[in-house]
């Protein structure tokens, strides 16, 4: 695979760098205290930029909310030149610069607008391109909508006892890989806010598979998940000792689709008497139709309580930002690791070696088929159950128009295959970057062996990308896609396989007609897509319209 060479293009111009990437502490100490050997017409300029600066953050101030606990329709940035699409534009960087200012221009504590993760502006495309390769590259219109986190009265009354829960104590044991995790954390915040109880950090349970012995505080900045709910769950780092021999109940099954109703029912009258609930094998079962205030909640633990630990955050941001300077790139997050094959019940296209491979595995562990047992591997591919291969990956791509040119980072584990899964994908886009090709010497060390934490830099970098799109809708591609959604709709495309293998399996449509009926089935998909309850779908995919709002719309 190519060692991802940096390679600018000619026809690219960049958006500029956001005001907190563009000046350090240092430069701008030497902006507002100019030396004495300056001269008059540098004083008189270094002035007029604070000036102008200073009236700048007064006409914006005005945008940002002033409770620490909700965002509102009204965190939005200033009118934009007409020049710029509005998803161009990222619109939370002035409300993290801004969100420590009150009215007064008095220091206050930071609010929601400044613990959410900036992603780097897209970039502005133009040069010699085709209007199939622009449209590619074009961002989608958002619509207006921006976050909106505003909680009720009934929920903010509650939140004074609940946040102060000091006998009531929630433990709570995640399994899996990192998304799967962070499911589980988003409803472990949940139930313990249900049960008005005192969340303790949730323990990552040792995962056999991937053998990441990951603690909590490794992945998370557990003082950032305190803070950032402190006027919704009282969060503590462990048991006070005074509940350390208390009878711990011990539930290891909970039903699916389960109501915040039922949780209560079941658990709130034993954890008053006991003091200390455990839950262990918790993935998905908390219903996804919840109460406007709770699905808020969740929002609020994934995009702004779950923060990375910082040293994942810097390596991640270092090579986004490596990936960024060099012009707009995609992200692909390929699930061609050899497990996935197996629990997908799928073949990988390579050949009859591998999928012997894949299909002794599966019939040797069958615990770990994900569901749909019966159905064979060419109606599994057919429902869109399977992952795209690299080759219909490639096809996906070209009939998006997506320039050869294209510079396309892979998340994801070590393909099943090795280069050989990669060749059809290489040979029509060269520019192929992975994690490992733009770290420097050592920089990585600190993380081997630790899935979760690699998992981690996968999502920061994808997380930056001007373009996102899953081969398959697993836990990670569904937490991008709303989180990117969230932080202003910038593009992602979820291949709807069902409609398009079909497509590719028919010799007789030309490219050109391939081309018009691929983009077509997916330019619906790009705009911003209410959650629809009848289809059961989660709010952290699906963040519009709980926790986002149009401007003047009201809270929904």
């Amino acid at each position: 695979m190519a060692r991802g060479r940096m390679i600018k293009n000619p026809f690219i111009t960049v958006t500029p760098r956001s005001f907190s990437q563009l000046f350090t502490g240092s430069a701008l100490t030497s902006l507002f205290l100019p030396k004495r050997t300056s001269s008059p017409s540098l004083s008189i300029f270094v002035l007029s930029f604070v000036v102008s600066f200073t009236f700048l953050g007064i006409s914006i101030v005005r945008f940002f909310p002033s409770s620490q606990d909700s965002i509102h329709c009204s965190i939005v940035t200033p009118p934009l030149p007409p020049s710029l699409h509005p998803s161009s534009y990222s619109q939370i960087i002035l409300a993290a610069l801004l969100a420590g200012i009150n009215s007064h221009n008095e220091i206050v504590e930071p609010r929601l607008g400044s613990t959410v993760m900036v992603p780097l502006p897209v970039h502005l495309v133009s040069g010699n391109l085709s209007e199939e390769e622009t449209d590619f590259w074009r961002q989608p219109d958002g619509k207006g909508y921006r976050p909106c986190l505003e909680f009720g009265i009934g929920y903010r009354k509650k939140s004074a006892t609940i946040s102060k829960e000091k006998n009531r104590f929630l433990v709570v044991v995640v399994a899996g890989g990192l998304n799967q995790q962070r499911n589980q954390i988003i409803d472990a915040v949940v139930i313990a806010r249900i049960l008005e109880a005192s969340l303790v950090v949730p323990i990552l349970q040792v995962n056999h598979i991937w053998e990441d012995d990951s603690e909590f505080s490794d992945i998370y900045d557990v003082e950032h998940f305190k803070k950032t709910l402190q006027a919704d769950v009282r969060v503590v780092s462990s048991l006070p000792s005074s509940h350390l021999m208390a009878k711990q109940t011990i539930v290891t099954h909970i039903p699916y689709n389960v109501s915040p109703l039922w949780i209560r029912a079941r658990f709130f009258k034993q954890l008053n008497l006991e003091g200390v609930l455990v839950i262990k094998g918790l993935d998905s079962k908390l219903s996804k139709n919840l109460p406007p205030d709770l699905q808020r909640l969740k929002c609020k633990v994934a995009f702004h309580a779950l923060r990375f630990s910082r040293p994942i955050l810097e390596l991640g941001n270092q090579l986004a930002r490596r990936m960024w300077i060099e012009g707009p790139y995609i992200a692909l997050h390929l699930r061609l690791e050899k497990d996935v094959w197996v629990r997908t019940g799928c073949l990988t296209g390579l050949g009859p070696e591998y999928d012997k491979i894949v299909t002794q595995l599966q019939k040797s562990q069958p615990q770990y088929l994900t569901g749909r047992v019966n159905m064979s591997y060419t109606q599994r591919r057919l429902s869109g159950l399977c992952p795209l291969n690299a080759l219909e990956m490639a096809r996906l791509l070209k009939a998006l128009g997506a320039p050869k040119s294209a510079r396309l980072y892979l998340a994801g584990g070590e393909p099943f295959g090795g280069t050989k899964a990669l060749q059809p994908l290489e040979s029509e886009f060269p520019h192929l970057v992975t994690k490992e090709a733009l770290v420097r010497d050592g920089e990585l060390s600190p993380f081997l062996n630790r899935s979760s934490a690699l998992a981690a830099i996968d999502y920061i970098v994808s997380f930056n990308s001007d373009i996102f799109i899953p081969s398959h809708g697993g836990n990670m591609a569904r937490a991008l896609v709303g989180h990117r959604a969230y932080m202003g709709h910038r593009k992602s495309i979820r291949p709807n396989k069902r409609a398009m293998l079909p497509v590719f399996d028919d010799r007789t449509i030309s490219d050109k007609e391939l081309s018009s009926i691929i983009r077509t089935m997916h330019n619906k998909s790009l705009n911003p897509e209410p959650r629809r309850k009848e289809m059961d779908k989660d709010v952290i995919s699906y963040p519009v319209p709980e926790c986002m709002c149009r401007h003047g719309d009201g809270v929904f």
